[in-house]
């Protein structure tokens, strides 16, 4: 099954490894679900049953020109679930794709969610307002949005860089990898690489929160996140999320799937068998 039809058309390739309990990874910006390389060979290895799927704009997935809004990712992760595990799955979602989680419990309940993890997580509202004052300044999205549109090559191999916390002395994540980004990257649409920036980025999912009542949820969010950073996202989460359980990763960056993936593969399996 390499893709599924979206309530609209639109085409979402789809990658299934191993059997057991289901889980579905939802990848970040501007990536793919190929990101989650290191968690699918250890959940695959520890028995799940695991699902990425491509974002639409975003990697082999249809690429339209509208339509990069959290209710239709809502709407296309609801299709992987009804046609992959009818009976329900848990939900793992990286940075951007907390929000598909946030908006699909919303819209069509809990009763096919097992459990919920959001790792670097944009939930709850990463914009800073007079009621958010310590989320991030507009101006900067409004920059990066105007970066992509002049060049989207060298905007993505800097923004790699800050993702794994990668500087002149530190350098968490090999070159091997941050090449590996990039060319993941630079599959997207460069309309939904833009139009993505303001939906993870000003999307507030504040109404959102009390739809997790009644699923167990893990938090896990490093502490040196620039690009998500905790105190408006990881923190106010488990503030917000009922009975929710929040685990920081002392220093580490946005992109602690590839710089912690040892720790993080063994948090997510614990959580999972729990």
């Amino acid at each position: 099954m390499p893709t599924i039809e979206g309530h609209d058309g639109a085409l979402i390739h789809v990658k299934e490894m191993g059997s057991g309990k289901p889980v579905i990874l939802i990848h970040g910006w501007p990536l793919t679900g190929d990101m989650f390389e290191y968690q699918t060979v250890a959940l695959v290895e520890a028995g799940f049953h695991v699902i990425t799927y491509d974002r639409r704009g975003f990697g082999q997935s249809s690429h339209p020109a509208r339509g990069y809004h959290y209710d239709t990712f809502a709407h296309d992760l609801a299709a992987v679930i009804d046609r992959c595990t009818p009976d329900g799955a848990a939900l793992v979602g990286f940075s951007m794709g907390g929000g598909e989680i946030a908006r699909y419990l919303t819209r069509y309940g809990h009763a096919k969610v097992a459990k919920a993890a959001l790792i670097s997580s944009v939930v709850p509202y990463m914009l800073k307002t007079d009621d958010n004052p310590d989320g991030v300044d507009r101006e900067v999205f409004e920059d990066m949005k105007g970066q992509i549109r002049k060049d989207r090559f060298a905007f993505l191999q800097t923004f790699a860089k800050q993702f794994y916390g990668a500087g002149l002395v530190s350098s968490p994540v090999s070159q091997g990898v941050l090449d590996w980004t990039f060319l993941l990257a630079s599959m997207a649409s460069p309309i939904a690489t833009a139009a993505c920036v303001d939906a993870f980025g000003t999307t507030d999912f504040r109404p959102d929160l009390p739809s997790f009542a009644g699923v167990d949820t893990l938090i896990i969010h490093g502490t040196g996140d620039k690009t998500v950073p905790i105190d408006p996202a990881g923190r106010a989460a488990a503030k917000g999320i009922p009975h929710a359980r929040l685990i920081e990763y002392a220093g580490e960056p946005h992109g602690l799937f590839a710089t912690a993936p040892d720790r993080l593969n063994e948090d997510l399996i614990a959580f999972l068998r729990g």
